[in-house]
């Protein structure tokens, strides 16, 4: 007879919740670019957003800020999501971003999940893909975590 070990654990602290994160990025820049959170696994968090007028650059495809954006904002709230909010919050400190495919059109993805979770900083990597599943930027986003 084989047994089989399932993980059960998370790198979460608590249970994450969908809805504190889209209700938390409401009536900003997050929500004005039409980010939505979608999903929160075991070691990875989820976000989608549109390419349309709110996110396109002059040239009509998805503009690097934008993707930047939802990467960093990815970062933010999987940081946030890790530590015990009263005893720390997190704050970026440094992203950088490789753009690789070019979108005109639809919706991109990007999930986050930690390389590292520190006591003081946190690295998280961030794919954005398309619709199509194809790669269109990968991030690295270095969070800080500051003790209250």
């Amino acid at each position: 007879m084989t047994t089989t070990t399932v993980n059960t654990s998370t790198i979460w602290h608590g249970e994450p919740s969908l809805d504190y994160a889209n209700d938390g990025s409401a009536n900003s820049v997050i929500s004005h670019l039409g980010i939505e959170f979608t999903e929160v696994g075991p070691d990875h968090l989820t976000a989608r957003m549109p390419v349309d007028a709110r996110t396109l650059q002059p040239a009509g495809v998805l503009h690097g800020g934008a993707s930047v954006l939802l990467a960093e904002t990815l970062a933010s709230w999987g940081a946030t999501l890790v530590v015990d909010p009263a005893r720390a919050y997190c704050v970026g400190m440094e992203i950088n971003a490789n753009h690789l495919r070019p979108v005109m059109a639809g919706t991109v993805t990007g999930v986050a999940r930690p390389i590292t979770l520190g006591r003081r900083t946190q690295v998280w990597e961030i794919r954005i893909t398309d619709e199509a599943d194809k790669l269109v930027c990968i991030s690295r986003c270095t969070m800080a975590v500051v003790e209250i």
